[in-house]
């Protein structure tokens, strides 16, 4: 009779790990989430782009900002205006003060001559002040669009991706026949991606779009008190000085 010898495993059989990421999501992905993704990419660097650009502009208004004093020590009002855009060509600032001194200019030389000849000096320069506001407006606000609608629509673009790969993913559990948990936990792990690639698209626009509104708001406030003071001072010579005026007045005095 023979006899059976039993060798002892000293070892463990390690069983392969799934390979489970962002590279096998894109490669068992279809090309609806392809579309998808490649779409939040063109977000993404459409809004950083505009963050950079308008952040890099922030910067060169607030020093023009801060060199708006600056602007009253001068001797004349062409070394005020150079000095004024030395920091920043074609600020906010310097172009409200030339389109000012171009109005001005314009209004003494051609008084009487033009349809608008009968206008008052002040409301001349009023209307050319304000157009100047407008138009630094207008550059103010560019791209802030572009940063809402991607901070708004991004989160809901992402979410389409989750929702077309988990149900990508049910398909091909359905095919296969197996629903157990390794089986499902990670097809879903994968279509939850789209939804964190959202989320990283949309917040740094709606942090971004938010700073810049302020930012913005700040400015135009600093504009138009900038308008008030060139408005008066090319209208009396003197620049406004808005600090209170303090009066002691004794008990029983009118």
């Amino acid at each position: 009779m023979e006899q059976t010898t039993t060798v002892p495993v000293t070892g463990t059989v390690e069983m392969p790990a799934a390979n489970y990421g962002i590279d096998h999501f894109w490669e068992q992905s279809d090309s609806v989430t392809h579309v998808v993704a490649i779409l939040l990419l063109i977000m993404s660097i459409l809004s950083w782009t505009q963050i950079v650009i308008k952040g890099w502009r922030a910067s060169s208004r607030k020093r023009a900002i801060d060199a708006v004093e600056n602007f009253w020590q001068a001797s004349t009002l062409d070394d005020a205006v150079a000095a004024l855009a030395k920091d920043s060509n074609n600020n906010s600032f310097a172009d409200l003060a030339r389109q000012a001194a171009t109005a001005v200019s314009h209004f003494d030389s051609h008084t009487g001559k033009t349809i608008g000849g009968e206008t008052d000096r002040g409301k001349f320069l009023t209307r050319a002040l304000r157009q100047s506001i407008v138009r630094s407006t207008a550059k103010m606000e560019s791209g802030l669009t572009m940063l809402a609608s991607i901070g708004s629509i991004a989160p809901f673009v992402g979410l389409f991706g989750t929702v077309w790969g988990i149900y990508h993913a049910l398909l091909t559990i359905a095919a296969t026949g197996s629903a157990s948990i390794d089986r499902i936990s990670g097809p879903v792990g994968e279509a939850l991606i789209m939804t964190a690639a959202g989320l990283f698209v949309a917040i740094p626009a709606v942090l971004a779009y938010n700073a810049f509104t302020r930012f913005n708001r700040l400015e135009l406030a600093e504009l138009d008190g900038f308008a008030h003071d060139l408005h008066a001072y090319f209208n009396t010579g003197a620049r406004i000085d808005l600090r209170p005026n303090i009066r002691i007045v004794e008990k029983g005095s009118k």
